[in-house]
């Protein structure tokens, strides 16, 4: 083994020792102590996301929104594109405003032409298509368009089985996804959607778990995924009965997938629901202030239960919900509660905590506009904390609400504005937000505004905050809803110093 190789290897495994302290460690950004070199914050370099298929209905109108923050630090070349799976039988996509775009074909022919092609970070470019043919996506972004690239689908149907506003954030692929909130009762039409944006086979196995635990099937078992491909898992074909409140459990064996769930109803329209990650205690915003109901999804995959206590971030603080303040959770059950009028005309958000030993907890809300015979649902997650930045990639159309969250502690954030799609000048705006409350903000409106306009939160100071972007529209009586969290985008890492060590050449 020659020189080159052997201080190779020997960077290599020094970066690997520096970068596991970094992960625990947070880097003392003064430098001090004998020879320590801090780590640098880096922007990242690449990013893949995926958008599923955005509807089978023939009257879907659907739009898309990509943005990239300005980042400091970030290089000056780079792209990113949306492309239609390669694999996916579905004939459409979108035409870009704001910047190139096109219309991507059937199959794989035709899916090499972007969808949309963002022209620069700063600014958002849309597109949308119509009818049931939209494909599943496959995004790329490389250099100064990586850092925060953010792509979010909304898809609005006027009638039918799901009926409503159904939005989604468009999502990095991964291996493990929680589901809480799906469902395979009668009226309910639950699909999960899978789409590998890899050049190999993806091997996911589907589990779902009710009110008396695991769910026996063996269909849901080393399902395929093609490369650049989308399937859809019809959730009722996993289970032998109807149960209306599941948890659906995506685990990939080989392989990445991006996931999500599709839930469609019979009369109080649908949503997407998104992967909520399992932790001890949990943020859910965004509820809006008008829900005539809220209901409360939760598990836990230990084989301990897990008492939860329930607060309601209200915009005076934390408070209890009269007869909900605690939960109780059977490991390895799902566990529904209907909260009711939950929020009562103000903005909040659900916090949940745990009274005894913690164990991990994944937990969703179903909330619900209007009444009678027209209704629609949303559903929010349980989420991650802006730890320094995330974006709403079409946070400032009509009839869109940022709520922000403090749950613990005041908290100061930075609410900037992006020039328009088609011109403008960015604006931005500062936040207090009190301890234990949630504030539905006034965003800030670009100077000169042409077209439509992201919105970012950074994090400034003080405890930690969630997000959401809340988005109605009216349709024919019908109070549609959608809301989609917004959890750090995750656009800069610690990159540990490293330096070339010749000592380990020598022999003792």
């Amino acid at each position: 083994m020659n020189r080159t190789t052997l201080s190779l290897i020997a960077g290599v495994t020094a970066l690997a020792a520096v970068t596991g302290f970094a992960a625990l460690d947070t880097p003392d950004a003064s430098g001090a102590g004998a020879g320590a070199v801090a780590a640098a914050r880096l922007p990242v370099e690449r990013t893949t996301l995926v958008c599923p298929a955005p509807s089978d209905s023939d009257i879907a109108d659907t739009s898309y929104a990509s943005f990239t923050p300005v980042t400091q630090g970030a290089g000056g070349d780079g792209t990113a594109t949306l492309r239609a799976a390669a694999g996916d039988s579905a004939a459409s996509a979108a035409g870009g405003k704001g910047g190139s775009g096109g219309k991507a074909g059937k199959g794989a022919q035709k899916a090499a032409k972007p969808v949309l092609a963002p022209r620069a970070p700063g600014a958002p470019v849309t597109g949308d298509a119509s009818g049931g043919d939209a494909p599943a996506l496959v995004g790329t972004a490389e250099g100064r368009f990586a850092p925060g690239w953010t792509l979010q689908q909304t898809t609005e149907v006027a009638a039918g089985t799901g009926r409503g506003l159904l939005g989604v954030d468009c999502t990095a692929p991964d291996t493990d996804f929680w589901f809480p909130g799906a469902s395979t009762a009668d009226h309910r039409t639950d699909y999960l959607n899978l789409t590998n944006p890899d050049d190999s086979s993806a091997v996911v196995d589907i589990e779902l778990y009710g009110k008396d635990g695991a769910v026996k099937s063996q269909v849901g078992e080393g399902i395929t995924v093609a490369p650049h491909a989308s399937e859809r898992v019809l959730l009722s074909t996993l289970a032998d009965a109807p149960q209306e409140n599941l948890t659906a459990h995506v685990s990939v064996r080989s392989g990445r997938v991006g996931a999500a769930v599709q839930a469609l109803d019979d009369k109080i329209g649908g949503d997407w629901l998104t992967a909520a990650e399992p932790a001890e205690a949990l943020v859910l915003p965004g509820i809006p202030k008008d829900a005539t109901s809220v209901r409360l999804i939760a598990f836990t995959p230990a084989d301990a239960d897990a008492d939860l206590k329930v607060r309601l971030a209200s915009p005076s603080g934390l408070i209890a919900p009269a007869g909900h303040d605690s939960v109780h959770l059977k490991g390895g059950a799902t566990t529904a509660v209907d909260l009711g009028d939950l929020t009562r005309g103000e903005a909040g958000a659900l916090v949940l905590t745990q009274s005894g030993p913690p164990v991990p907890v994944t937990a969703a809300l179903q909330v619900t506009r209007g009444k009678g015979g027209k209704q629609e649902t949303a559903f929010i997650p349980a989420t991650a904390p802006v730890t320094a930045r995330a974006s709403s990639a079409d946070g400032g159309e009509k009839g869109s609400t940022l709520s922000l969250t403090a749950p613990t502690a005041a908290a100061q954030v930075r609410v900037t504005a992006s020039a328009g799609s088609g011109g403008g000048t960015a604006a931005s705006k500062t936040y207090t937000i009190k301890a234990g409350a949630t504030e539905d903000v006034t965003a800030p409106v670009p100077s000169g505004l042409k077209g439509a306009y992201a919105l970012t939160v950074e994090h400034l100071s003080g405890g930690p905050v969630y997000g959401a972007r809340i988005l109605t529209a009216t349709e024919e009586g019908v109070p549609g809803v959608t809301v989609q969290t917004l959890p750090d985008d995750r656009g800069t890492v610690f990159v540990p110093h490293a330096d070339q060590d010749v000592s380990v050449l020598q022999r003792s």
